[in-house]
């Protein structure tokens, strides 16, 4: 699961570079930063939760 969320999330920031998606908050180009920030963090969740 963590490794299906790391490529789409990879995916949308490669789609936002070449042409930004125009949610809340990514209207430029220079936001795929903020795409980073939400897959670090939603990556330290999936660890966070993932049954050992």
């Amino acid at each position: 699961m963590a490794k299906a969320v790391a490529v789409f999330l990879a995916l949308a920031m490669i789609v936002h570079l070449i042409r930004p998606l125009g949610l809340p908050g990514l209207h430029k180009r220079g936001d795929a930063w903020k795409i980073a920030v939400f897959a670090f963090f939603a990556m330290i969740v999936l660890v966070g939760i993932r049954p050992e």
